[in-house]
C-alpha cells in the first residue's frame, strides 16, 4: 500500500509541475548539468543503479542510503570557454531518520568587462550560479525504495540577482538477485523566489524521468535504458528556421519529412542508452548515446560525434576516481572528473593494517 501511495503522490505532482510549464521557459537551467562522471558518461541522465558508488545518488535520492554513509564526493567540469563547474557532496545515515545527503553546486562563467551605451568602460564583472541540495532516501522495503532534495538556488549576473527553490521526488524498485533496477522521477519542480525582473517569476526545468539497468548474468556488462521529458511528446523543431530542411528546386518551398520519419525522430530523442562494462569490481567503463543531443548538436555536411558520451571509474578500497567526456559539437566537449572516499572504509582498511601488524609482533 505504501508503494502505490508513494508513487501516486509523485505521479500527481509531475503531473501539477508539467501543466504548469507547458509553453513556457524556464530558468536556472545549470541544474541540468551533470556533476557526476558516471553520469556524464552515461549519457547526463537519470540512471537507476543498486550499488556503493556515490557520485551520483543527488540525481537519483531515492538510493541514497546506509551503503554510502560517510562518504565525500567531488567534482569538476572543464565546461565551454571560461565556464567550470564543481560540486562538492556529504552523505551520511542517522539510524531512525533515514539517510541524508548534502551538497554545493557552483556554476562559474568567468570575469567579463562591463559597458555602458555609449561604449565606456564600467568595470569587471563576474556572473556564477549556486546551489545548495538538501537529499534524504530512505528503503521502505528489500525492494522499494523513495527519496527526494530540495534545493535552494541563487544566481548573480553583475547587478542580477536571483533566488529560488526547487524538489525532486523519486521512487525506485530493484532487484538484487536478479541485478534489475528502475526508478520513476520528477526533477526541478520549484520556482523563482526573487526573480531577476520583479513580478516576473519563472519556473525551474522540470523533468519526468524514467530509468531502467539490468546486469547480464554472465557477462560482465550492464546495460541502462532511460527516458526524459515523459510529459512532452514533440522534441523537435521543423519550423522555417530548421537549417537541415531542404528546399523544392521547382516550388522553393521547404520540404519536411514525413510524418512516420517524424514519429520515430521524436520517439528517439526521449531515450538515452548506455552501456557499463565491469571486468572487476574495482574498474568499469562507460558509453553512452543520447540521440536528442545528437539531433540538436549535429552540424551541415560533415558527420559528427554529438550525443556520444564515455568514461571510466576506478574504485579501489574506499578510494574512487573517475573520468568522461560528452560530445556536443566538434570542439565542444567537456571533460569530467570525480573524487570520492568512503571514511568507513578507508578506516576499516587501517584498522585491519592495524590488527595484522599487532598480530605479526605477537607471534
Amino acid at each position: 500500500m505504501k508503494k502505490i501511495v508513494t508513487l501516486g503522490l509523485m505521479v500527481v505532482l509531475a503531473l501539477s509541475a508539467t501543466f504548469a510549464q507547458t509553453g513556457g521557459g524556464s530558468v536556472y537551467n545549470f541544474l541540468g548539468l551533470s556533476y557526476s562522471t558516471r553520469l556524464t558518461a552515461l549519457g547526463n541522465n537519470l540512471i537507476s543503479v543498486y550499488d556503493d558508488d556515490p557520485t551520483w545518488i543527488m540525481a537519483n535520492p531515492s538510493f541514497i542510503s546506509e551503503r554510502h554513509s560517510n562518504t565525500l564526493a567531488l567534482d569538476y567540469t572543464n565546461y565551454f570557454g571560461r565556464t567550470s563547474y564543481a560540486s562538492a557532496m556529504y552523505s551520511y545515515t542517522f539510524p531512525k531518520a533515514g539517510s541524508f545527503a548534502a551538497e554545493l553546486r557552483y556554476v562559474g562563467y568567468g570575469t567579463f568587462q562591463g559597458m555602458d551605451e555609449l561604449g565606456l568602460e564600467t568595470g569587471k564583472f563576474s556572473a556564477n550560479d549556486v546551489a545548495l541540495t538538501l537529499g534524504w532516501g530512505r528503503e521502505l522495503s528489500p525492494h522499494f525504495s523513495i527519496g527526494a532534495n530540495l534545493k535552494f538556488v541563487f544566481c548573480g549576473y553583475e547587478m542580477y540577482n536571483s533566488f529560488g527553490i526547487g524538489v525532486d521526488v523519486a521512487g525506485s524498485y530493484f532487484i538484487p538477485e536478479k541485478n534489475i533496477s528502475m526508478t520513476l522521477l520528477a526533477k526541478n519542480i520549484g520556482t523563482e523566489i526573487k526573480p531577476f525582473t520583479p513580478g516576473d517569476y519563472e519556473l525551474t526545468p522540470f523533468d519526468l524521468q524514467f530509468a531502467f539497468s539490468k546486469r547480464l548474468e554472465h557477462v560482465p556488462i550492464r546495460f541502462h535504458i532511460s527516458l526524459h521529458h515523459l510529459y512532452r511528446w514533440n522534441m523537435n523543431y521543423l519550423g522555417p528556421e530548421n537549417p537541415f530542411l531542404e528546399t523544392d528546386a521547382i516550388s522553393n518551398e521547404l520540404v519536411y519529412p514525413t510524418k512516420v520519419s517524424q514519429f520515430f525522430d521524436n520517439f528517439f530523442r526521449h531515450f538515452v542508452f548506455g552501456l557499463e562494462i565491469e571486468p572487476s569490481k574495482y574498474f568499469s567503463l562507460q558509453l553512452a548515446y543520447n540521440h536528442n543531443v545528437h539531433q540538436e548538436m549535429k552540424v551541415l555536411a560533415r558527420s559528427s560525434m554529438a550525443g556520444f558520451s564515455y568514461g571510466f571509474m576506478v574504485n579501489v578500497k574506499g578510494i574512487q576516481v573517475g573520468f568522461a567526456r560528452q560530445h556536443y559539437a566538434p570542439g565542444a566537449t567537456p571533460n569530467c572528473f570525480n573524487f570520492a572516499l568512503n571514511f568507513d572504509e578507508l578506516s576499516k582498511m587501517h584498522q585491519e593494517k592495524k590488527t595484522k601488524k599487532l598480530q605479526r609482533i605477537d607471534g
